[in-house]
């Protein structure tokens, strides 16, 4: 399926504000996971840190390693996925329901005008 161009931009834009928006709902979730202040700053770092080079290695649009369509759907299921887990678990049931909603869509429509958009060019 292809979407048309401006529908297609908006919907890049929309994939990038939810990366970005995971990688901070991962670090609001690692600082109030714990106590500790030392421990708050170090998991509220570590995991969108940890979110991010995954996501850079594997399934940027110009990744580090290659890899096929469906490790990189698995890794955007890992990193968002726990990007909804951690929304839930600091007490924000329904955002983290809407959160899961917009991505599942913004995923599938991204995934689909990208898949077009290669069998087009080869």
């Amino acid at each position: 399926m292809k979407l048309p161009a401006p529908l297609r931009v908006v919907n890049e834009g929309l994939a990038f504000l939810l990366e970005v928006a995971a990688l901070v709902v991962l670090a609001c979730w690692g600082w109030q996971s714990v106590e500790n202040l030392a421990a708050r700053i170090a998991l509220a770092g570590a995991a969108p840190l940890s979110a991010a080079v995954l996501w850079g290695l594997f399934a940027a649009p110009k990744a580090r390693i290659p890899v096929p369509s469906t490790v990189v759907l698995g890794v955007k299921a890992l990193v968002f996925g726990a990007a909804v887990a951690a929304l839930y678990a600091i007490g924000r049931h329904g955002s983290a329901i809407a959160f899961a909603i917009v991505i599942a869509v913004n995923t599938v429509l991204v995934t689909a005008d990208r898949g077009s958009l290669t069998r087009q060019t080869t």
